[in-house]
């Protein structure tokens, strides 16, 4: 039988970028130099065997038009963990793939040995570790008290091989921990190489895919919190999710930045303890740690993370600046549209920061990414600028416009409804979010402008 030949390419080391030719500098990138010639392994994918378990077509079917397309959500299952299942969308989704990258230490190998013992009570689990020993991680189960009767562990680092095992388990759930450090024969590159994280995520996600299994794959991060390794390896995967630390290193903040299956920037919160990670029931209640007596520059608002409010806490520090160019810091807010809201606020409400330092902080490491946080981010600069407190039982949300008029958001009405949840007496929002029916407890003021906002204070 001939041999298929092999497949050679230009490949970007910094993006991960194919050129059929050398070039200089990146396209994509525009790094210098970065071009290598890597073989991408035999033209013909290793064999998968054809056991189709989950209706996967494994060759190509007849066409179809759009209406005829079956239409039937996909199942899903529980991975034991409310919080887990509402970044995931509802559960697993039988041949997905997803990726959980994080910082060492965030917790990562730690979850998914609970959502496999958990998984592993009710179907095939399979474990493939090529970083730890299996030692280590039973003694971290037996740490965590989880049950260890039924999962199957693996240390294997080629994909090749994992396949082959999985082939003959047939597991319903399989984790690999982690991509960066798998390998495929024929591929000219050394493991945690672009070349190699490429080829060995399609070719596993290839085969959860065929037999309908779904696929854990564990990503490393590079220093500014990125994906290590090829862009490509977010475009393979079906849902990729990010698991960082809070300002508090007991609390883990899992965020789902891309799904194929569910909502796009669903937050789940869980503690770190001896027993692993807990899911935190009532996130808002970890951000509202304020002190006792009102301090000027802050107040709270309301955010939308995925499906549900979340309240947080933002405060503003305004000193004089010792400085030719005052600074404008920001932690957890972008910081080109607090430059924006600070102009606006020069030339709509008519208070100057022209000569004073802003610092803006989310107290609890929330990253902010949406813009109804403008009205309170402007309330706390006016607040510490006048050195007077707002009210402890105060909130506002709101997207403020460039002619100074407040915008509504979406989802008002949860929104003030969690806030009433918990004790919160009064509201700044946009008129357009004022509830039609008036909110037992709550007092609800409606803005047009900013102008109206800052009278209401």
């Amino acid at each position: 039988m001939a041999k298929s030949k092999s497949r050679k390419a230009y490949v970007c080391t910094e993006c991960g970028s194919e050129s059929p030719k050398w070039q200089g500098q990146c396209p994509d990138c525009k790094a210098w130099n970065t071009f290598k010639e890597v073989n991408l392994g035999p033209a013909s994918s290793p064999s998968i065997a054809a056991t189709n378990r989950s209706g996967f077509a494994g060759t190509l079917s007849g066409l179809q038009t759009l209406n005829e397309v079956d239409v039937a959500e996909a199942p899903r299952f529980s991975s034991g963990s409310s919080e887990f299942d509402r970044v995931l969308g509802g559960g697993f989704v039988k041949g997905s793939a997803v990726l959980i990258g994080g910082h060492p230490g965030a917790g990562k190998s730690t979850v998914l040995l609970q959502v496999l013992c958990h998984v592993a009570k009710d179907m095939n689990a399979l474990y493939v570790s090529g970083e730890e020993s299996l030692q280590q991680i039973a003694s971290r189960a037996r740490r965590l008290d989880l049950p260890t009767d039924r999962l199957k562990m693996l240390a294997e680092t080629s994909a090749e091989n994992i396949v082959s095992v999985a082939e003959q388990e047939e597991p319903g759930i399989i984790v690999i921990d982690s991509i960066q450090v798998m390998y495929m024969n024929g591929v000219d590159a050394a493991p945690g190489g672009v070349a190699q994280v490429k080829e060995s995520a399609s070719f596993l996600t290839r085969f959860a895919k065929q037999t309908g299994t779904v696929l854990l794959i564990v990503g490393h991060v590079t220093k500014d919190n990125s994906l290590a390794g090829p862009m490509t390896l977010s475009h393979i995967i079906d849902t990729q999710i990010m698991l960082g630390n809070t300002d508090d290193s007991r609390f883990r903040v899992m965020r789902c930045t891309k799904n194929r299956f569910g909502q796009v920037n669903e937050l789940g919160i869980f503690a770190m303890t001896e027993k692993g990670l807990k899911e935190v029931k009532n996130p808002s209640a970890i951000f509202l740690s304020r002190t006792p007596e009102p301090t000027s520059g802050s107040i709270i608002s309301v955010l939308w993370e995925g499906t549900r409010p979340l309240l947080v806490e933002i405060q503003a520090l305004v000193v004089e600046s010792q400085l030719g160019n005052p600074r404008r810091v920001t932690v957890g807010l972008d910081q080109n549209r607090l430059a924006m809201l600070l102009a606006i606020l020069t030339r709509h409400g008519g208070i100057f920061t022209s000569d004073q330092d802003v610092f803006v902080n989310v107290v609890g490491g929330v990253k902010v990414t949406e813009t109804s946080a403008d009205l309170a981010s402007l309330l706390a600069v006016v607040s510490s600028l006048r050195n007077t407190a707002l009210p402890q039982d105060l909130f506002a949300f709101g997207e403020i416009g460039l002619a100074g008029e407040i915008r509504p958001v979406a989802n008002g009405q949860e929104r003030l409804v969690e806030a009433a949840k918990h004790g919160f007496k009064r509201a700044i929002v946009p008129a357009a979010n004022a509830p039609r029916k008036p909110i037992e407890g709550l007092k609800v003021i409606s803005v047009h402008k900013l102008s109206e906002a800052l009278d209401a204070i």
